[in-house]
């Protein structure tokens, strides 16, 4: 990261001395340009996320490889999402995941939608990640989730993983993995977990919280 700081503070000149755009600069202009969807600033977005400017621009440029108009669709989504989980189904987990990238509820995930997920995800503070994992879970949004929401969750990735996995998982194993989870996290019994019951759960944990710093410095 003093790497990044140093080269962004690199490039000032004296008051007088007139500044000449860089080559990347001028790439990143002309492929914003053609795309049928602009992402926000790189400044706007640096001061949203915690990616710095260099990263921004590597990622979006991975971003548009793959969404060249700028913009993905679910269809699409899953089809990039399937690749990475040949031997399962991951087309359920992805519906549920889209959903959670599209924040806007517009039925497509734009560039910023995609940062600000993943900046959450990879750089956030542990609230913010298990906040943002709360709400994949929550399929209704109402704010709580219920025993059928994590057994959908659950049961999709189980399918994502596929029938490979070893050892081989019975057909009651999800059933049995959420209704551990869920005697954990609901701690008032009252059939539901709100934000608070699974943030306390996860904190408990010393899996998920490992697995929360997995991707820390990932980019």
């Amino acid at each position: 990261m003093g790497a990044v700081v140093g080269t962004l503070t690199m490039g000032e000149r004296t008051k007088g001395e007139r500044r000449r755009p860089s080559r990347d600069k001028i790439d990143d202009d002309f492929e914003l340009s053609i795309v049928c969807h602009r992402p926000e600033g790189l400044d706007k977005l640096e001061a949203q996320t915690n990616f710095s400017k260099q990263e921004l621009q590597v990622l979006y440029r991975g971003f548009k490889n793959e969404c060249p108009s700028g913009v993905v669709n679910e269809d699409t989504f899953k089809q990039i999402y399937a690749q990475f989980f040949p031997h399962g189904d991951a087309s359920t987990y992805a519906h549920y995941l889209f959903n959670a990238f599209d924040s806007a509820h517009s039925g497509s995930v734009k560039f910023e939608d995609f940062i600000m997920a993943l900046s959450t995800l990879l750089r956030g503070s542990v609230r913010e990640k298990l906040t943002w994992t709360f709400n994949l879970y929550d399929i209704n949004r109402d704010g709580y989730i219920n025993k059928e929401e994590m057994t959908d969750i659950v049961r999709a990735i189980y399918d994502m993983m596929g029938k490979y996995t070893y050892p081989a998982l019975k057909t009651d194993t999800p059933k049995q993995h959420v209704d551990a989870f869920f005697q954990k996290m609901d701690k008032n019994r009252d059939g539901v977990v709100t934000l608070d019951e699974f943030i306390l759960s996860c904190q408990e944990d010393e899996n998920i919280m490992r697995s929360l710093q997995l991707f820390k410095n990932v980019i």
